[in-house]
């Protein structure tokens, strides 16, 4: 899993550049034999603990972060709950769920630099959020009306990428044009970019085509796999003989396991591997154990191949549980703040609701006039054509 020190990439990424590396990947090889052991920071019981690798890039974590935290999981859990009633209730075309994710992505996302750069595949709007994104800009992409409308080099966040994997092809190709342009290196202003997929992602090509590029190129990508063990209906046993975090050791670059339902350490852990990166020491696989707690989307149905027993012990384990038990009993947080956080909930759940209902419905030329930069003849007659057939259908009165 970790780099040999004798080991140099094609870009000539010298055993200076690695320091910092050393007592991060020294403390991973412990877990090359036997069973792996998660990065953990929080306990499913709320209890903070220490991972001595990792406790720096948490040290700042307050109890107003933790705060923080639990306030993002909470609204991100609520759009995504609001987001799975309004396909139910016919809004919506199809709805991809992140329950028991949230921890996953929020924690990924708010290590994040301003001038990083992130590729989510279609379930990420926990790292949306984090990013800015407001949730009613996610509802056309479900909806059916545009592939998403915020613009992606303002908000350092890609358009949702619905082909499993290739997003990897993008942030691989991304960050070897960060490192090219010489955005890589020491500076407040360095650069890293971020990559999300699923276990299942992890048996496309495109997948290992972006671990082979990023590795070739010391590209300054971080690989973040959100391992909730299901592919749809496949689990990853399945798919991999061994942990999913240790394939990158066939790549050259290190890979880490951590506790993906502990919010805290999946922020120190991808803060950690974002400094890798942006510091020439890139690429790292970050696989983040999770679970998937609903459907693949709204469109499948998890009871016809998973037990419910399964469900309920990783509802044990619920990333914001544990959140708000700690600030309870380590700081003695009130009821007044959870229900501060309701009532921000409510009140977003309604602006969502109410946005979706009174979506405009797109014009029907807007194929010919928002996909190409200029008219054509043969643009135009096509577009004519198209206009009368749609016109053939109208009935008086509507």
């Amino acid at each position: 899993m970790s780099v040999p020190h004798d080991w140099t990439p094609p870009t000539a990424t010298t055993p200076e550049s690695r320091r910092g590396r050393d007592h991060v990947v020294a403390g991973l090889k412990a877990t090359d034999e036997g069973d792996p052991e998660l990065v953990q920071l929080l306990t499913p019981e709320g209890q903070r603990v220490s991972d001595p690798r990792f406790d720096s890039y948490g040290a700042d974590l307050g109890v107003a972060e933790l705060k923080g935290l639990y306030r993002d999981m909470v609204l991100v859990r609520r759009v995504d709950r609001e987001g799975n009633a309004l396909q139910r209730q016919g809004q919506l075309g199809i709805w991809v769920p992140l329950l028991g994710q949230e921890a996953a992505q929020v924690g990924a996302g708010r290590a994040l630099a301003p001038q990083d750069m992130a590729f989510p595949s279609y379930r990420e709007h926990g790292v949306a959020w984090t990013r800015g994104i407001d949730p009613t800009d996610l509802l056309g992409i479900f909806r059916g009306t545009d592939h998403g409308s915020w613009d992606p080099k303002d908000a350092r966040f890609h358009l949702y990428t619905i082909v499993i994997g290739n997003q990897c092809l993008n942030a691989a190709g991304y960050a070897m044009g960060q490192r090219f342009e010489g955005k890589v290196g020491e500076g407040p202003e360095s650069e890293a970019t971020i990559c999300f997929f699923g276990d299942g992602a992890t048996s496309q090509g495109d997948v290992h085509e972006g671990f082979v590029w990023a590795a070739v190129y010391d590209a300054p990508v971080v690989f973040y796999c959100q391992n909730n063990q299901w592919a749809i209906s496949e689990p990853t046993e399945r798919q991999s003989r061994v942990p999913l975090y240790k394939r990158a050791a066939g790549y050259g670059f290190p890979g880490i396991r951590v506790d993906g339902n502990d919010v805290l350490a999946c922020l120190a852990v991808t803060r950690w591997a974002l400094e890798e990166c942006r510091t020439g020491n890139g690429p790292v696989l970050v696989e983040a154990f999770t679970y998937r707690m609903d459907a693949h989307t709204t469109s499948d149905d998890p009871s016809r191949y998973r037990l419910a027993d399964e469900l309920e012990l990783w509802k044990l384990k619920d990333p914001i549980e544990r959140v708000r038990v700690n600030l309870v009993r380590e700081h003695g947080v009130g009821q007044e703040f959870f229900d501060e956080v309701q009532a921000e909930s409510d009140a977003l759940a309604a602006r969502f609701r109410e946005f979706c209902a009174n979506m405009p419905p797109p014009p029907p030329d807007r194929m010919f006039s928002q996909v190409y930069a200029e008219p054509s003849p043969v643009l135009e007659a096509q577009r004519a054509a198209f206009l009368d057939y749609h016109a053939s259908f109208e009935t008086e009165g509507v």
